[in-house]
């Protein structure tokens, strides 16, 4: 009643999704950086491939962090789901911390069994890309993301 028992994310599966995203990266002609965090938002796995930009790093790590904490991919929509305008997403991002609240898509949750056990971020393509590579990373794991 007072423990509950929980899935976690490893070592062996973040580099699984590292793999993976590096390697869809590279089908699509774009240097990235990749971030997997775990549950809580702490850093797993963090790689910037040759060519990245050295901004990509934080931008990855914040998709992920926020992705793990909302249990939702990111985008431009609120705690519960409503549009945000600039001025409100700003105001969230400076409100939750600038490494922990983006409005960036390319960061989806680790599902398990409806259980969130992690997060990935990827940056450093156009956006549908980036959350094209993140999805594709989650599912090599046999996860979900939505």
């Amino acid at each position: 009643m007072y423990i509950a028992d929980a899935k976690r994310l490893t070592h062996e599966g973040a580099r699984k999704m590292m793999t993976t995203a590096i390697d869809k990266a590279r089908e699509a002609g774009i240097a990235v950086s990749c971030c997997i965090t775990d549950a809580g938002g702490h850093v797993i796995a963090l790689e910037r491939m040759d060519g990245g930009r050295f901004h990509t790093l934080h931008s990855c790590t914040t998709k992920a962090v926020c992705a793990a904490s909302n249990k939702r991919p990111t985008s431009a929509k609120g705690a519960v789901g409503q549009d945000l305008d600039v001025v409100h997403a700003l105001g969230l991002a400076l409100a939750a911390g600038p490494a922990r609240w983006t409005a960036m898509e390319g960061g989806v949750p680790v599902l398990i069994d409806g259980q969130c056990i992690g997060g990935v971020g990827v940056s450093g393509g156009d956006w549908q890309t980036d959350l094209r590579i993140a999805q594709a990373a989650v599912e090599s794991i046999g996860a979900s993301w939505k």
